[in-house]
């Protein structure tokens, strides 16, 4: 993935966690209680581009912050 889709993906997730109210910490500990080992240095690189997403974290941030993949994905 080119570096612009990933800072645009990153930026969703940003605003997606925010728009649900939590902060890097509590979703990283939502997720981490789902089963999925990441922690809240690791969101923060995630929502400015400079970490992958793997498959498992995608579905666990569709299913923790109720979204769609096009809300993730979006990047126009």
């Amino acid at each position: 993935m080119d570096r612009e889709t990933e800072n645009r993906i990153g930026k969703n997730i940003r605003m997606l966690r925010e728009r649900a109210g939590l902060t890097q910490e509590l979703l990283a500990a939502k997720m981490q209680v789902n089963g999925c080992d990441i922690t809240r240095s690791a969101v923060a690189k995630i929502e400015v581009g400079q970490r992958h997403l793997y498959p498992d974290e995608i579905l666990l941030l569709k299913k923790i912050l109720g979204v769609t993949f096009e809300e993730i994905f979006l990047t126009e």
